[in-house]
């Protein structure tokens, strides 16, 4: 096990499709994706995390995105994969991006929740998913992740239901990133936990005993009462027999 910190896009992302679409630039300062008519484009990390506090500033595709959709996550590999999922959603000139996220436990997903992208982002807490292994759900702690981004045409879905298609005059689309950094552990296969005592230079980063203060509490509030467009945890035409077991205990899956 290691510590990551701030690095360049060489060291730390492999671009993994797309061809020439997918450029690292600046000296490894700066990643740019893009999608046109033929294909899109992505990226992977080099390395895999269990736990930490993952930074990255995302520029979304700019003007009418309608169709498109930029994905940013991080998953583990196969069917019981963990994964945590970003998805921003584009719209048409002037409307708000929609942010989809959506939670993967032991392969199992449907926890998705939708938030107009309205705020900033930044330092707002906009979802929490609560250790709730006692009431027999599964939680992401075991397994390394990597991180992934892409930029994709989903003009059968992304906006509207599939109503607005992507403008292709407007190609190329292109998302930017820019000053990634982890505040985490780096999975090192043969070793099976995160153990502050085995990875004793990270014992001063605070995420590692990290809670919603009281501040942040409200802010979650807040966000979910004003921006949020949909939570799976208050669709009962979805799930008529009962809600998961987990929205039956917290309000801020």
């Amino acid at each position: 096990m290691a510590t990551a910190s701030a690095g360049n896009f060489y060291q730390d992302f492999d671009l993994t499709w797309g061809d020439r679409r997918a450029k690292i630039v600046d000296g490894g300062k700066l990643l740019m994706l893009s999608l046109d008519r033929a294909s899109g484009s992505g990226f992977q990390s080099k390395k895999e995390y269990l736990f930490g506090r993952i930074d990255m500033q995302l520029k979304l595709v700019s003007g009418n995105s309608a169709g498109t959709v930029t994905a940013y996550y991080l998953s583990s590999q196969g069917q019981t994969h963990d994964e945590i999922d970003f998805e921003f959603l584009g719209n048409l000139s002037g409307d708000p991006y929609i942010l989809h996220t959506n939670v993967f436990t032991q392969g199992k997903g449907n926890r998705e929740q939708q938030f107009y992208l309205c705020f900033l982002v930044d330092n707002f807490p906009i979802r929490q998913f609560q250790n709730q292994e006692s009431i027999g759900i599964p939680f992401p702690k075991s397994q390394p992740m990597r991180i992934y981004s892409s930029l994709w045409n989903a003009d059968n879905w992304a906006t509207r239901g599939g109503v607005v298609k992507i403008d292709w005059s407007k190609a190329p689309f292109t998302a930017f990133y820019r000053n990634f950094n982890a505040a985490a552990c780096i999975w090192s296969y043969g070793s099976s936990s995160c153990a502050s005592k085995s990875v004793s230079p990270m014992s001063n980063i605070g995420w590692q005993t990290q809670g919603l203060d009281a501040k942040s509490r409200r802010r979650l509030r807040w966000v979910q009462r004003y921006y949020m467009i949909y939570n799976y945890c208050t669709d009962m035409k979805r799930f008529p027999e009962g809600l998961p077991p987990e929205c039956r205990r917290s309000r801020s899956l």
